[in-house]
């Protein structure tokens, strides 16, 4: 097949935890490489702040990214430009050698580009979401503004005209179902998987030199929370979990979402007003593979966010042998499975997350029989499992369209 992925507002190229790049960039690149591996080619559309380009990534992977003025934006500004790059998408469509048998985007912004090309060309159309503002709205924080109006309206509308929705979790498939009004009929369940190649568990030397070059000596625990630095997040009660916790270290990796560095800003304050900033470390973004060196040197992984339709960062952590405590939300419920190779917290209070996360500190069995059941749970489903499922997708897609 020929695909044409759309991921407007990111780069799968782009590093996750920096900028708006996050776990969506690693499901669509690591799902276009496992395509690519059973004979598919791939072309990734983006939006490029400069001048157009193409790059291939890999055999069968290609990364085009489209002029579409407007220079470096933000990603709630972008909306604006979804016409320009929805033109810019079909003049590329109309000019490729081999027509594309299905195009698949990704966000909200991608499938309001490029479902006008799937019209104008007869080109079956697969969406992915990966977050709904039907969600996201319900479990923001206090004094978090809500999600653009138009936002949520154009997720019904798109979740309606779509040949066909891919969706991340069961979670998910509620939200859309319930919330959104998708038909039960086009909504397929594709969750991400991990590379369990690159995220494993190490040998005890790796651990330790991680541990030393963040200054955590040998009798304190290693707290990890990965991710985009933003209220939706919660680092804020990572940090102020640390309160109630002795001898832990807390290191928050990933940088501040464009629009958001206050709240990165609030997170040292919260740290100096509790007497914990000699415990804090913000590391900002990492590449992937010092990233499966972090979370395999962490003694727990922490992810307090209030909204994830899926959740990849447990994921991976489970792969490395590391328990997982996580907020009892969204695919979080399917990423962790709770007593088994973690625990699911209801609760936004400090101390109750202190006291599961101290329980794994403390009991070293624990934590070795849930590091084991992480790991048994994380290397059951690879990429190609992925790419077997999204065949099923594009083909109910094509045939939807024939209709």
């Amino acid at each position: 097949m020929r695909i044409a992925m759309v991921s407007m507002h990111t780069s799968p190229a782009d590093r996750p935890g920096k900028g708006d790049a996050g776990g969506m960039n690693v499901v669509v690149l690591e799902s276009a490489r496992a395509l690519a591996n059973r004979g598919h080619e791939i072309d990734l559309f983006t939006r490029s702040s400069g001048a157009p380009h193409a790059t291939t990534l890999e055999p069968g992977v290609t990364l085009r990214a489209l002029d579409t003025g407007g220079g470096a934006m933000r990603k709630h500004e972008l909306s604006i430009l979804t016409d320009a790059f929805g033109e810019q998408l079909e003049r590329a469509a109309r000019a490729a050698s081999v027509p594309y048998d299905v195009i698949h985007a990704h966000y909200w912004l991608s499938g309001l580009a490029a479902l006008p090309v799937s019209l104008s060309l007869g080109i079956p159309i697969v969406q992915t979401f990966h977050t709904l503002a039907e969600e996201k709205n319900r479990r923001k924080g206090d004094g978090e503004p809500p999600e653009p109006e138009r936002r949520r309206l154009t997720e019904r509308y798109l979740a309606d005209q779509v040949d066909a929705i891919a969706a991340v979790s069961r979670a998910e498939i509620d939200v859309l179902c319930d919330g959104v009004g998708a038909s039960p009929e086009r909504v397929w369940l594709v969750p991400p998987a991990v590379d369990a190649q690159r995220f494993l568990p190490k040998p005890v030397a790796s651990r330790h030199e991680v541990r030393r070059r963040l200054g955590v000596l040998p009798d304190e625990g290693l707290v990890v929370c990965v991710g985009r630095v933003q209220p939706l997040k919660g680092q804020d009660l990572a940090v102020r979990m640390l309160e109630h916790l002795d001898d832990a270290v807390l290191v928050i990796a990933g940088d501040a979402v464009p629009g958001d560095e206050r709240y990165l800003e609030s997170l040292h304050d919260i740290a100096r007003e509790l007497g914990v900033e000699g415990r804090v470390r913000h590391i900002g973004s990492v590449e992937r593979d010092a990233l499966a060196q972090l979370l395999d040197a962490a003694d727990v992984v922490v992810v307090p966010s209030r909204s994830e339709s899926f959740g990849l960062v447990p994921l991976e952590a489970a792969a490395c042998g590391t328990p997982v405590v996580a907020s009892r939300v969204g695919g979080l419920v399917e990423s962790v499975i709770d007593g088994e190779t973690g625990v699911l917290i209801d609760s936004r209070d400090p101390a109750e997350w202190a006291d599961a996360v101290d329980a794994i500190l403390e009991d070293t069995e624990l934590a070795l029989e849930l590091g084991l059941a992480a790991r048994r749970a994380a290397t059951r489903r690879d990429w190609a499992d992925v790419a077997l499922e999204l065949e099923t997708v594009y083909g109910a897609a094509a045939r939807a369209r024939e209709l």
